[in-house]
């Protein structure tokens, strides 16, 4: 038996879980130089470090016969960032430790807080809570930590970056000074490594991440679109691979509501997970989940740490994550417990870069895969019609007799169709794309070999930025949509040059789309605040724009110097500037002041000054000019 070193009911009760195999991060713990030391640990989310601080605070909590030693106050204490994560530390906690007759209390913001004093006065062996929560106890008396053994922190880095210091400090001080002191966090920043030093002793270091990093259960895919198109991508994935539970990850609350509401509209049953709403509306909408009464959920960073649904097989990184370990939280969520997930990262066209130094820095390998088009979705529906249909069911006789019915009236071709068509409805349309995944009849770099119908006249315009800004048509196209209020198909040959991009309109609309570009100058985005168009009279050869000017590196978001400008005409021989009046004399360079001779820099000083000594009396020099 793997877990042999446990106790008899610990054992057990993993072992009727599902656990064949300790993950990592549980054989680190059980490991004998890890017995009765306080531990820092970092592990990854979804590593299984809920059973493993589960298993490591055992010899606490039990006795030699593997029962819960007698006990009013607490002997263990678990401190979450967030009330999601600390009900599931609690759930893991009570399963683990049931056959002990272990018990379990939760102490969490938004909750009764009277119910939860009651339940502390009644004893308890593991108090699990939030610091505000747990702080807010200890001070009116309720808790009480003196026979305290073991004290454990969960994701103490994101809790220190909430900026629960204070709680945590004021917790800890209040246990006594021979408690165990177990620390997880995904990352050691210089703050946790402080309060290492603060409140442990010879503390046993325990590293998973480097085998933990990048989840092995997830498969990770990138997704390259037009900045207008994200939330036709989202519709698109999220009908592609009809997951059973999903969840869109966004940065704010708004965009919680909004891309909520968006969905709501399609056809999809989505639920939210924000800051702003209450306990109770956390815990239905995470409980529609579980029933399949919904299936989408759209959350912020914080709001979904925590959750943990058996279900959930797909994430969508709706919105860039903020850095490495925001992106693996955010992954998290699904490839649990062994099972497979898929996280997807949503990359508009000019972020890229980013994306990729993003990947990098979590050591994760995505593939760069292309929207889902609405004939590969539609493809991907007739099999899992086929599927589904071909699945052997169990038919009572009035389901028998209603068949018979039909076929009675109808022909079996004409059921099956009524069948896919009734099937068909419950699903939310698919979205075009604005390049499609593929740019077939599109606009193309290098010019196209045939004119397009509508383009045998057209007027070429330019914009300032080229390959040196990493300049690709596709983003330049939905740009040029955006700015120039047109469709796709009004848009003709792109030729991207060194330092500028030129680009075809037909004739019938270059006034309309001089014009839109030109009031719509104040109203793009940051990374489009310079981007400067002009109508030239025709495509450059690809060699030209070496005499352009020069922009800076660094994509879409550098800064772009104007447009070239022609010098004026200048006769051969001409000085420059033209001839000057007779008696002129040079310019010279401007003074801002004229200064007496043998005057020295800096003006007289007063009588008796000093450098660094006390100022005159009266009021000081005036500064000349």
């Amino acid at each position: 038996m793997p877990f042999s070193t446990l106790p008899p009911l610990l054992a057990e009760a993993l072992t009727a879980r599902g656990y064949a195999d300790p993950t990592p991060v549980q054989a680190a713990v059980l490991e004998p130089e890890a017995a009765g030391r306080d531990l820092i640990v970092s592990a990854q989310t979804g590593s299984g470090k809920t059973v493993a601080f589960g298993i490591a605070m055992s010899p606490q909590l039990l006795d030699q016969e593997g029962k819960a030693r007698h006990a009013f106050a607490p002997l263990a204490l678990a401190i979450a960032p967030t009330r999601e994560l600390a009900l599931q530390v609690s759930r893991e906690l009570e399963w683990l430790y049931a056959g002990a007759r272990v018990r379990v209390i939760t102490c969490v913001g938004g909750m009764d807080a009277s119910k939860e004093r009651r339940a502390l006065a009644g004893g308890a062996h593991i108090v699990v809570g939030t610091p505000g929560r747990l702080r807010d106890h200890l001070e009116r008396g309720a808790l009480d930590l003196g026979s305290l053994a073991v004290a454990i922190l969960d994701e103490a880095d994101e809790m220190l970056d909430m900026g629960f210091r204070e709680d945590l400090e004021e917790i800890l001080d209040a246990t006594p000074q021979g408690r165990r002191t177990l620390l997880f966090s995904a990352t050691m920043p210089r703050p946790i490594v402080a309060l290492a030093k603060r409140y442990q002793s010879n503390a046993l270091t325990i590293s998973t991440v480097g085998q933990d990093r990048g989840h092995g259960d997830i498969s990770y895919q990138a997704v390259a679109v037009a900045p207008n198109d994200i939330e036709n991508a989202v519709v698109n994935l999220l009908r592609f691979h009809e997951a059973e539970t999903a969840m869109l990850f966004v940065a704010t609350r708004e965009n919680v509501r909004r891309l909520h509401t968006s969905l709501i509209e399609r056809g999809f049953d989505a639920v939210m997970l924000s800051g702003e709403h209450s306990q109770s509306e956390r815990n239905q909408a995470l409980q529609a989940l579980r029933d399949r009464r919904a299936r989408v959920c759209v959350a912020t960073d914080v709001a979904a740490r925590g959750i943990d649904l058996p279900s959930l097989s797909l994430v969508i990184h709706v919105e860039i994550p903020r850095d490495a370990e925001a992106l693996q939280h955010r992954s998290g969520r699904t490839g649990r417990a062994g099972k497979k997930g898929t996280a997807i990262i949503l990359v508009p066209y000019p972020r890229r870069r980013r994306v990729e130094g993003l990947l990098r820095d979590a050591r994760i390998t995505a593939d760069w895969i292309r929207t889902p088009t609405p004939e590969e979705i539609h493809a991907r529906d007739r099999d899992r019609l086929l599927e589904k249909l071909q699945a052997p069911v169990e038919a009572d006789e009035q389901d028998r007799d209603l068949a018979q019915k039909l076929l009675e009236t109808r022909s079996p071709e004409d059921i099956a169709a009524m069948l896919v068509q009734a099937h068909r409805a419950k699903m939310p349309a698919p979205e075009d794309m604005i390049d499609g995944g593929a740019r077939q009849d599109g606009p193309r770099e290098r010019g196209e070999k045939e004119l397009r119908p509508g383009f045998e006249d057209v007027v070429w315009f330019r914009m300032n930025i080229g390959r040196r800004q990493n300049a690709d048509p596709r983003w330049l196209l939905p740009l040029l949509c955006r700015r120039g209020h047109m469709t796709r198909g009004e848009v003709g040959a792109i030729r991207i040059q060194a330092a500028e991009t030129h680009f075809a309109i037909p004739r019938a609309a270059a006034a309309r789309f001089a014009e839109a570009v030109k009031r719509t100058a104040n109203d793009g985005k940051d990374d489009e605040a310079a981007v400067l168009f002009e109508q030239i009279d025709g495509p450059k050869p690809h060699h030209a724009g070496a005499h352009n000017s020069q922009p800076q590196r660094g994509g879409p978001n550098a800064p772009v110097r104007p447009p070239y400008e022609a010098k004026p005409y200048r006769p051969a021989g001409a000085k420059p500037g033209g001839p000057k009046p007779a008696g002129a004399k040079p310019a010279g360079p401007r003074k801002l002041y004229a200064k007496p001779a043998g005057a020295k820099p800096g003006g007289a000083k007063p009588a008796g000054f000093k450098f660094g000594g006390p100022r005159p009396a009266g009021p000081g020099p005036k500064r000349p000019g």
